[in-house]
């Protein structure tokens, strides 16, 4: 798939992208390049570790949306693209 970059040095996402990986409008992206290739992706979720039980888990520092089995299910897919 292709697109441009416009004068005020803006990427459109393509919509079938978009759609694929979930982005809505808004969305957060980090953008970074790689090995001369420029990667964009969602900013990772600060956590802090917290003794629960006998263990220690991750925290996540804000509310992230329910799991579910259907999210599991679309993230096994993306992954598999």
């Amino acid at each position: 798939m292709r697109t441009t970059i416009d004068r005020a040095g803006r990427v459109i996402v393509p919509k079938q992208i978009r759609d694929a990986l979930g982005l809505a409008d808004g969305t957060a992206l980090e953008i970074d390049v790689r090995d001369g290739v420029v990667v964009m992706e969602p900013p990772t979720t600060a956590v802090k570790l917290v003794r629960r039980g006998g263990g220690i888990v991750a925290e996540p520092d804000q509310k992230l949306p329910k799991l579910t089995a259907e999210r599991v299910r679309e993230a096994l897919e993306a992954g598999r693209r």
